[in-house]
């Protein structure tokens, strides 16, 4: 059984509150690790660590800082291996998708890497006669991230990067459901030469989410969650004067028109609804049906589902892996139940997949003639359950997605340009996908959706984290001109 710690400092510094929370592996059932619940005091120290580090970090060199995140990046990807090793024996998630989130968090590492560039202030000569003008961008301080179980690796790699390139020290909470990855990454950024202090993690639950958003040296914190805990965060952090960005749930819509290529559509729908068991938050989880085209893309999916092997995510031959906890799985398991009870047409039910031993695994499922009313479309899943609406217009598909709450992301999948681009426009969410079924931005743009899917002002990593992670500090300056200078410039004289 493994006993996990905190870093502090640059220490592994073991858990003194007495208070602990299991580490299972999905797949078997079985704990795996006993993971420490900071209590206010661990939070403190933390939080010391990087202020004790901040002063010395916010003033040194840009070149100095893009060599260590050079070198952060580079043991990152030496360890791809390993850290998704981690990933797969925590969360459940297959080989190939936890080396694809080792890829993304190495994209935004990348990002950071180039942030002399990115931090570039800007200057005007003679603004007013003999007066310069000139805005340079100037760490906050102390910040927190707060990381969901979904992707325990790359989440914490949209804010660390770009928060330490920016010169600020940052005291990293991750899920208490899969710490493993997130602390080996950590590792690695000692390894890489920062200094200590610099990153620091402590393990907890609401004790520790609350300390850090009250605590008064921390100035920022960024969230990934549901909904409802990201509206407390932010409510929370922001009632402190602290700056918050918080990105909640998501139910992410995947419109299919009549003229679409039925075939790539029920490929995409099943890699975006069964991918990471749909335990992520740009799963399409409704697919809006316009038209005739329900019946054949509703057979195409089912067709690929009965392909899809279920298994430990060590299994290489695996295509999708367990849930995250057994509570999850007897959650998402709940709504395929609920949804056959308020109408829906079950066409693939996923209770009824069998499973040896005690993992926690559950068989995919669509579901069919879903309503706006119904459960399994009104809350976030999270599961591995794909719901079917029939639209009879694309202006009623665009109508759904600007009726659902949230707004994270939205896809089309059509063979008309015209209609394409009149879906780029029309779509009431953050981000949208033109035959992508899961638009996630690269590391050079930011991610981040609208209405309950983000609170805040700022969207997550790329530019819009170099602009959340610094405050712009305007400087106006005027100096005598040269002929009444007291001091002796070199230049010749008429003498």
């Amino acid at each position: 059984m493994q006993n996990i710690c905190h870093l502090i400092g640059g220490q592994q510094v073991a858990g003194t509150s007495g208070r602990t929370s299991p580490v299972f592996n999905p797949a078997t059932g079985t704990q795996t690790a006993v993971l420490p619940l900071a209590a206010v005091a661990e939070v403190d120290a933390a939080v010391a660590g990087a202020q004790a580090a901040f002063g010395e970090w916010s003033q040194t060199s840009l070149a100095r800082r893009t060599a260590l995140m050079f070198a952060f990046r580079n043991l990152v990807a030496e360890n791809a291996t390993e850290i998704a090793k981690r990933l797969t024996a925590e969360h459940g998630k297959v080989h190939a998708d936890a080396m694809g989130e080792v890829a993304r968090a190495i994209d935004n590492i990348e990002f950071a890497c180039g942030l002399a560039e990115h931090l570039k202030g800007s200057h005007n000569e003679a603004a007013s006669s003999g007066v310069d003008v000139y805005t340079v961008r100037r760490p906050l301080g102390v910040v927190a991230g707060i990381t969901p179980f979904n992707f325990p690796a790359m989440v914490p790699m949209w804010m660390v990067p770009n928060a330490v390139a920016c010169g600020n020290t940052f005291v990293l909470k991750p899920s208490e459901r899969d710490p493993s990855a997130p602390m080996l990454m950590a590792e690695l950024f000692g390894e890489a030469g920062f200094p200590p202090g610099v990153l620091n993690v402590v393990h907890g639950d609401k004790v520790a989410v609350d300390r850090l958003l009250e605590h008064p040296d921390v100035q920022a914190a960024s969230f990934v969650g549901s909904t409802p805990i990201a509206h407390y965060v932010y409510a929370a952090g922001t009632s402190k004067g602290k700056r918050v960005q918080a990105l909640g749930g998501a139910k992410n819509h995947m419109v299919v028109l009549p003229d679409a290529d039925v075939e790539l559509a029920a490929d995409s729908a099943v890699s975006a609804a069964y991918g990471s068991a749909g335990e992520r938050c740009m799963a399409v989880s409704v697919v809006a049906a316009v038209g005739d085209v329900a019946d054949s893309l509703v057979e195409a999916i089912k067709l690929r589902m009965e392909k899809l092997v279920i298994g430990p995510g060590t299994d290489l031959g695996s295509d999708m892996g367990p849930l995250v906890t057994r509570e999850h799985r007897n959650r998402v398991a709940g709504y395929v139940g609920s949804a056959a009870e308020q109408g829906a047409t079950v066409v693939v039910d996923g209770r009824e997949a069998r499973f040896d031993g005690d993992g926690f695994f559950l068989g995919v499922s669509l579901l069919d003639n879903v309503t706006t009313d119904m459960d399994a479309y009104r809350d976030e899943i999270f599961g591995p359950v794909l719901s079917v609406v029939r639209c009879d217009t694309y202006a009623d598909a665009v109508q759904l997605i600007a009726d659902n709450p949230y707004g994270n992301g939205a896809a089309i999948f059509t063979r008309d340009g015209g209609a394409a681009r009149q879906f780029q426009e029309d779509a009431d969410a953050g981000m949208v996908g033109i035959n992508v079924p899961i638009p996630v931005p690269v590391g050079y743009h930011s991610f981040g959706g609208w209405k309950e899917s983000l609170f805040g002002d700022t969207t997550m990593y790329g530019p819009e984290g170099i602009r959340f992670y610094t405050r712009p500090k305007v400087i106006t300056s005027r100096w005598p001109e040269p002929a009444t200078s007291t001091v002796n410039l070199g230049f010749p004289t008429n003498e």
